[in-house]
């Protein structure tokens, strides 16, 4: 029995049947490399084998008594691999057209949870001879690293080895019964107000460095600040997703000659390609969208349990400059800001806090927000949310079928319809949309626009290399001429 932390539980008591709180995955393989050939009941009972002993896939849920705790996980002692692992066939021509709309359907669904909070979706005959996983898995059980540590246990390095990583298989424990669990929530109930008062210096204290690093210009950008777009309302339950690719060598290399960031970079195209994308629609605000970035504080956290160890910091994508450079350029600079800015919070804070939020009302509270559409009334608290996740820099083979793209997709909220994620994998960045498809119904006029303005930025970055080249000519040339002038001048 393990207790979930109050920032995992609290991605359940936000889910409701249109804010689905589960976390998505396109993954593209190709069978010919397995070493036994392709069979669907061997795919799935390999499956079985490798997630049989790690928790999170054999975990459920167990409520507390009258709500006055956050859910522990119990062990499922009736795990059935074929209650979460499906197959499915794509109607011809079985091309992109095709999987992006059976995706997004399986999007959509909500994730049962009687059961562990998982599912995938093996689909076959995608361009002929691919096939493809459309994994689901709820927040609460990850989140970003924790998913790609996940994935060490269903991939491995060469097609006929071993996962990356292997579980030893843990003692199930006892099955705590409804006096056991009341008991325990009671005490946590009486204990929360003590800890309440911990966290109030810190935070009065944060509050004041915010004040003046806001006075200074050198704070993250503020939430409720955010223009209105046609994606920023109450959503519905229905899902829209599309893919593409972009070349991670171009992204390093814009990096590398503007002393940037790569998530500097990611951000920058996302911007133009948001930018164009309103634009064409004679949607686009006069400032700037706002993004909410996740941040890992993993290797910061103080805290040993939960499954989500994030914080988020607020970014603007740069939506109002044309030029892609100037807007790189301001981005990283902002960015800098806001990593110092974040780097002054606590690494526990959103994790601390979010220990009081009460099961009941918090339920409630999220369920009136949208059925009063307050999202629609309200300043915007962010147009988007944008992650970065690195991924693996060399081929990976799933149950022993190459990996050739890996989608991330993550949630989308009400009063931010629009997720994008990206993810590295050997040399190329899998960008995923996910949106509400009320909200965003051309959401494949969006993601064809990454590449592009990716090439836009490099032809920029490339274009502005002979001036750069002779500005540090000249620089060089000054200062040897002023280092010489100072050696005649110490002669005489």
């Amino acid at each position: 029995m393990e207790r979930l932390s109050g920032l995992d539980a609290s991605f359940l008591y936000l889910e409701t049947p249109a804010q689905l709180m589960h976390v998505c995955g396109v993954i593209v393989l190709d069978p010919s490399t397995m070493p036994d050939g392709y069979s669907y009941a061997a795919f799935r009972d390999e499956l079985e084998r490798r997630v049989r002993d790690v928790p999170e896939f054999t975990r459920k849920l167990r409520r507390v008594p009258m709500g006055i705790d956050h859910p522990v996980w119990v062990r499922d002692s009736h795990f059935d691999i074929d209650r979460h692992v499906h197959r499915l066939a794509l109607p011809s021509p079985g091309g992109y057209a095709e999987l992006v709309e059976l995706t997004s359907h399986l999007a959509g669904l909500p994730l049962d949870r009687s059961a562990p909070l998982w599912e995938m979706w093996v689909i076959e005959g995608y361009q002929d001879d691919k096939v493809v996983v459309f994994s689901k898995m709820h927040h609460a059980t990850v989140d970003g690293v924790s998913g790609s540590n996940l994935v060490s246990h269903l991939c491995s390095l060469e097609p006929d080895a071993g996962p990356m990583a292997s579980s030893e298989p843990r003692p199930a424990g006892h099955e705590p019964g409804r006096a056991e669990l009341f008991g325990r929530g009671l005490l946590g109930a009486m204990t929360r107000p003590l800890n309440a008062v911990k966290l109030v210096a810190p935070s009065t204290q944060l509050i004041a460095k915010t004040v003046g690093r806001a006075r200074a210009g050198t704070a993250m950008a503020a939430p409720f600040s955010a223009p209105r777009t046609s994606f920023n309302g109450t959503i519905t339950g229905h899902r829209a997703i599309a893919l593409a690719d972009m070349s991670l060598d171009d992204i390093r290399q814009i990096k590398n000659a503007t002393a940037t960031t790569v998530n500097d970079v990611v951000l920058a195209v996302a911007g133009g390609a948001l930018r164009s994308y309103l634009e064409d629609r004679d949607e686009l605000p006069s400032s700037s969208l706002l993004a909410t970035v996740p941040v890992s504080v993993r290797e910061q956290s103080q805290r040993s349990g939960g499954a989500n160890k994030v914080s988020a910091l607020f970014a603007k994508l740069g939506t109002d400059t044309e030029d892609p450079l100037e807007r790189l350029r301001d981005l990283a600079e902002r960015n800098r800001h806001a990593k110092e800015h974040h780097s002054a919070i606590s690494a526990d804070s959103l994790q601390d806090w979010a220990e009081f939020a009460a099961p009941r009302t918090f339920g409630l509270a999220v369920r009136a927000y949208a059925g009063l559409k307050l999202p629609e009334l309200h300043p915007v608290v962010h147009n988007l949310v944008i992650s970065n996740v690195p991924g693996p820099p060399v081929p990976l083979y799933f149950m022993g079928a190459l990996i050739e793209a890996l989608y991330p997709l993550g949630p989308v909220f009400h009063g931010a319809g629009l997720n994008v994620t990206v993810m590295s994998n050997n040399g190329r960045v899998h960008v995923g949309i996910i949106a509400c498809r009320e909200s965003m119904p051309d959401v494949e006029d969006l993601v064809r626009r990454f590449p592009a303005e990716l090439t836009r930025l490099k032809a920029a970055v490339v274009a502005e290399a002979p001036v750069r080249r002779t500005r540090r000519s000249a620089t060089k040339k000054t200062a040897k001429s002023a280092s010489g002038a100072g050696s005649r001048g110490a002669a005489r």
